[in-house]
């Protein structure tokens, strides 16, 4: 139990007391230092019912601060009213704008995770292959015929026992060994080898049994939980393969490095035992030459984040790449605040106590330039620590040029996405977090357009518009559909082709991918949108809400790829791509488009 001391004068500098509003407050986890605790319980109430939802014009009125939680809210007018007979999802689809529909491929052969999947493209003997993959469930597509994608590998642990909430990762099956899976990857040519080579990322595991959002089970109050979590064996880091083909049998192994900051050889290191920190976060930022970036927190203690299931907070990792076989670490970078014994500037982001609010990175910088070619900066999308403009010329020595806070968009995720696609033309950015929450139970995630033509000064000049239903449809706000509402992310850096200059295609969760027209940069629109049925009657309840959450363009064929919680989707645009290519392509896909 909490303790109150009124009027108490203390400081943060105290152990296990904080000072809030002039009250002093015992801290939350007090004997286990990598759990913030500076600010005490922060924690938000539920909004009131009556206070959101339908509006008479029939706009939608967002909380303005939720909790961390993913359950169903329901409100007058909403989703559970219009979709009765369909678990209170939509079961129709919608296009609008200049969109043909080419291939639709749906059911659990094209759904490896109903939550989340990884996408990359490559080139065997005049055949394309599109891998997708989440981890222990993955697929090997031959998509060189558009309209006849075959599946060509099938991984699983499905075939691991395991009881409720034990990690399976940690056993062997059929088609992993213990503490293998496939990692958030990046795969690109490279010249000395001669040959693909993939880095995978590996990480602690995100949803994990010993920790929840509930308040009780959540790492604040749960230290037998986070005690087993720490002592859990895991690989943490990235491991380097050289691709001779699509199949897993054609991977070679030519490096393991740990992102462990404890460790005396990261290099190959044995996994005897638990490793420090996070891992590698999300895909690497490598386009095939001398330098890498990921997000990673190397040590426990880079620990302040408010997230009620995770510990760790990540900032940065440079590698030298030259010998794929012998990455080395020669530079990190973080923000203040991030490490444990930095709580006093911790303590002053407004966020600090909320136990809800992802803090640190999910995705490795964003850089519109590789260093090999002269690009200097990277862009550091942080969560609730906002966005940092990084110099990168030199990757040992990484300095934050500026730091940009981003309004409060509590809960959900904030500050994860950067798309850099047109700074080299406009010098603007496009950055965006996403919702956890259903039915709009959360403030709505603005996609931000940000102004960086003089890094020094980032600044916030406007925002994408808020995407509206097709005029067909029985709903006059995406809030009534059900399901998550709000941007996911723009697709990938590593896509082959150049991306179109002016168009940006976000994944949108119930609304589908929204293609947006940022050509006028002073008035952006919505000119076209893809959105598949927000119902499967072979997806489980629990991931309805989880619609659309992918998208992967192949910008030399001129194909959009669409990932859903119950399959995918191929479509095409010939005025807003181009004519597309739905055979065999042209070019093999070598290096990443910029």
């Amino acid at each position: 139990m909490r303790h109150f001391l009124r009027h108490a004068l203390i400081t943060s500098g105290v152990a296990g007391l904080v000072l809030v509003s002039g009250t002093a407050v015992r801290a939350a986890a007090p004997d286990d230092p990598g759990i913030p605790s500076v600010c005490g319980d922060r924690r938000p109430a539920d909004p009131q019912p009556g206070t959101y939802g339908m509006q008479l014009d029939g706009t939608f009125r967002h909380p303005s601060l939720t909790p961390a939680g993913e359950e169903r809210f329901s409100f007058p007018g909403g989703a559970q009213d219009i979709f009765g007979r369909t678990k209170g999802y939509d079961p129709e689809s919608y296009i609008e704008g200049p969109i043909k529909l080419e291939a639709a491929y749906r059911g659990p052969a094209f759904t490896p995770d109903y939550f989340h999947s990884w996408q990359n493209i490559v080139d065997f003997d005049g055949r394309r292959y599109l891998f997708q993959y989440d981890r222990s469930e993955a697929r090997v597509y031959d998509v060189t015929d558009v309209r006849k994608v075959k599946i060509v590998e099938s991984l699983s642990r499905g075939d691991v026992k395991a009881e409720y909430g034990e990690n399976v990762e940690l056993k062997d099956g059929k088609d992993w060994k213990a503490h293998d899976y496939w990692g958030a990857s990046t795969i690109q040519w490279n010249a000395r080898l001669g040959a693909y080579v993939m880095v995978q990322s590996f990480e602690q595991k995100r949803q994990v049994g010993e920790l929840g959002d509930s308040v009780e089970h959540s790492k604040f109050h749960n230290p037998e939980g986070v005690r087993k979590l720490r002592e859990t064996t895991s690989f943490k880091g990235f491991k380097v393969y050289r691709l001779d083909g699509p199949r897993k049998k054609d991977w070679k192994l030519l490096a393991t490095v740990t992102t462990d900051g404890s460790a005396d050889n990261p290099l190959n290191a044995p996994v005897d035992g638990p490793q420090q920190g996070s891992g590698s976060l999300d895909v690497p930022y490598w386009t095939g030459g001398k330098y890498m970036f990921v997000a990673a927190a190397p040590l426990d203690t880079w620990s302040n984040t408010e997230v009620p299931t995770y510990l760790y907070s990540a900032g940065y990792q440079a590698y030298d790449m030259s010998d794929p076989a012998r990455p080395k670490k020669i530079g990190e970078w973080h923000r203040k605040g991030q490490v444990a014994d930095e709580s006093a500037d911790y303590a002053r982001n407004p966020r600090c106590g909320n136990q809800t609010s992802w803090m640190g990175a999910r995705m490795p910088l964003a850089v519109p330039k590789p260093v090999e070619e002269g690009g200097r900066y990277g862009f550091a999308a942080l969560g609730g620590y906002g966005l940092s403009v990084l110099d990168i010329s030199n990757p040992a020595k990484m300095s934050e040029v500026a730091h940009l806070d981003l309004p409060m968009s509590v809960g959900g995720t904030e500050a994860d996405n950067v798309d850099v696609s047109q700074f080299e033309k406009t010098g603007m950015i496009y950055v965006s977090g996403y919702p956890l929450g259903e039915d709009c139970h959360e403030p709505y995630k603005d996609i931000f357009q940000i102004d960086v033509r003089d890094p020094a000064r980032p600044r916030i000049v406007g925002a994408l518009p808020r995407p509206r239903p097709a005029a067909d449809a029985p709903f006059g706000d995406y809030c009534q559909r059900g399901g998550s509402f709000g941007p996911k992310r723009s697709g990938y850096y590593t896509s082959p082709g150049d991306p179109r200059q002016g168009l940006l295609p976000y994944a949108f969760y119930n609304a589908g991918v929204q293609f947006f027209d940022t050509r006028d940069l002073k008035h952006p629109k919505i000119v076209a949108q893809f959105v598949p049925s927000g119902y499967g009657k072979g997806v489980p309840d629990y991931a309805l809400g989880n619609q659309t959450h992918g998208t992967y363009v192949e910008w030399d064929r001129k194909i959009v790829w669409v990932f859903t919680n119950d399959g995918i989707y191929a479509v095409s645009s010939k005025k807003l791509l181009g004519a597309p290519d739905l055979g065999r392509p042209a070019r093999p896909f070598r290096n990443s488009a910029r």
